[in-house]
């Protein structure tokens, strides 16, 4: 995940939390005083973000040296330690917040993803983010998805066509909204449609969608509106789905639930960095 935009979502991390420097570590700590210290795992969870925060650590001061000893989408009991860092001791203690952020956040999303993959489990169904995600972090965030088993839906608005309420107020009707997507978009690009109601699903089966997405329908509703679909497109729900009645909604015929949650009320992981012994070297 260290891709140009990853790098300078680094820089800008650092700029904003070191951008003045550490007044703190650098008064206390002269730059022949090294330490070692690790990252351990407040509770039970899917580790991700690891490379990154390994980078975060070679910015600060390339004389950190760093030891991963576990890989993204691991499952890393409490107490586990997921990394080791040694080297200068300012540095790394200028390093620990930004570094502290990126894997707690990106840890926090694998570790959701995880939990709802696993409810799931057994009935075919596939659960997929959104693009409900931290502005700028998105590449990031639905990377964690996959680590934590879950799958990522369209990355951007450019991915596919998804004809929202919205899309459809604006065109008239849901029929014409298809109608000029489909003239318009690149021949290989998916036409998705966003149904609300029956008839609408029976519009969007008429007009030849490829996916259709039920909003915010109960589990009898769903079940309804599979039977009218029939097989004829890609089934996916989404809207008003928690954790609590997720697998009501893995329904035969449904294909994806998509989840908003796995990204954006994922909670940060509990990860803490302990610094385990510091000494100055003699000159």
């Amino acid at each position: 995940m260290l891709t140009p935009r990853t790098e300078h979502l680094i820089d800008l991390a650092l700029e904003e939390d070191a951008g003045l420097g550490d007044v703190t570590s650098r008064t206390i700590f002269p730059a022949n005083h090294t330490s070692k210290a690790f990252i351990s795992a407040g509770h039970d969870l899917v580790i991700c973000g690891l490379e990154v925060a390994a980078r975060v650590f070679a910015k600060v001061d390339p004389a950190l040296k760093v030891q991963l000893t576990a890989k993204d989408g691991d499952r890393v009991k409490k107490g586990g330690v997921v990394l080791r860092v040694s080297g200068p001791t300012a540095a790394l203690l200028t390093a620990e917040r930004t570094a502290l952020n990126f894997i707690q956040r990106l840890t926090g999303v694998a570790t959701q993803a995880r939990k709802y993959a696993a409810a799931v489990s057994g009935t075919g169904v596939r659960i997929v983010d959104t693009r409900k995600t931290t502005p700028a972090w998105r590449a990031l965030e639905k990377y964690a998805v996959r680590c934590g088993g879950c799958v990522n839906h369209r990355s951007s608005l450019g991915e596919h066509v998804l004809i929202k309420d919205n899309h459809i107020a604006a065109a008239g009707s849901l029929t014409k909204a298809v109608k000029l997507a489909r003239a318009g978009a690149p021949h290989l690009a998916k036409i998705e449609v966003e149904a609300k109601t029956l008839a609408e699903v029976k519009e969007a089966v008429r007009a030849a969608a490829d996916v259709i997405l039920l909003d915010n329908m109960t589990p009898a509703e769903v079940r309804a509106a599979v039977a009218v679909i029939g097989g004829a497109a890609v089934v996916e729900v989404s809207g008003g789905v928690k954790f609590d009645t997720l697998r009501d909604y893995a329904l035969p015929g449904v294909d994806v639930i998509s989840i908003g949650a796995l990204t954006h009320s994922a909670a940060a992981a509990d990860l803490s960095l302990t610094l385990v012994s510091g000494r100055a070297k003699k000159r």
